[in-house]
């Protein structure tokens, strides 16, 4: 019997929550392994020997390890029979098309994003301290990057990048990176996403092609919102 695929992850990252939400969506048999970030456990000598970088997600497919979450889901889309075309699809242009999206997001909407809540919001819970220039130039790259998903893969009424009737991975790691203004506020989430009526269209339709797992999987980030946001306010009455 084939050992079970195993997902280390934590859903306060947002690859990790794409890679569950993949897995859900196309009823992978998988087994969910909690790597805590905010107890370091992505640090730990057990953990380094699956990923040496120290983070997450990584699987362990058999004795077959793996780890950054686009090489991830492009693997289990390939590798697991019954994932439908459209996620990761066969034809070689199409693919090249997504391909290309998934290298352009690690140096420019992820970079950004998490750059911009890393030092609004998330920071001292990871240990960090806040940094407000740090924050500006993710906000200023995440604005660019929105910019540039709408003017070049949003296209006319496309409901998922480069005009596709269905979802790619692409699609869903972009969407879960930017899940993760959830973090900053409703107010300082609007500023950003408010005008960009193409990119709220668009993360809608990845929420219900999705649905109910998209929801599932980041009620943990409405909770750290819900937290964050107590947190603030009790600064603010101590101010006063």
């Amino acid at each position: 019997m084939a050992a079970m695929l195993k997902v280390y992850a934590d859903r306060l990252s947002q690859p990790s929550r794409a890679l569950i939400i993949f897995c859900r969506v196309n009823k992978l048999d998988f087994e969910e392994v909690t790597v805590n970030l905010g107890k370091g456990q992505h640090l730990t000598p057990e953990f380094k020997k699956i990923n040496p970088m120290g983070q997450v997600p990584a699987i362990v497919d058999g004795r077959f390890r793996l780890f950054e979450s686009h090489a991830i889901l492009r693997y289990l889309a390939t590798v697991f029979p019954g994932v439908p075309d459209h996620w990761y699809p066969a034809d070689l242009f199409t693919r090249a098309k997504i391909e290309s999206i998934l290298d352009w997001h690690h140096s420019n909407l992820r970079r950004g994003a998490a750059t911009f809540v890393l030092h609004t919001a998330l920071g001292p819970s990871l240990g960090l301290t806040l940094n407000p220039v740090a924050a500006k130039e993710g906000e200023n790259l995440l604005v660019r990057s929105l910019k540039t998903i709408e003017s070049v893969w949003l296209k006319g009424d496309a409901k998922f990048l480069n005009g596709n009737p269905q979802p790619s991975i692409a699609d869903l790691s972009l969407v879960c990176e930017i899940m993760q203004l959830e973090l900053v506020g409703d107010e300082r989430r609007d500023s950003i996403l408010g005008p960009r009526e193409k990119i709220g269209a668009w993360m809608e339709n990845v929420k219900k092609a999705t649905s109910p797992h998209f929801e599932e999987v980041h009620e943990l980030i409405f909770k750290m919102k819900a937290r964050l946001s107590s947190a603030d306010r009790v600064k603010t009455t101590s101010k006063l």
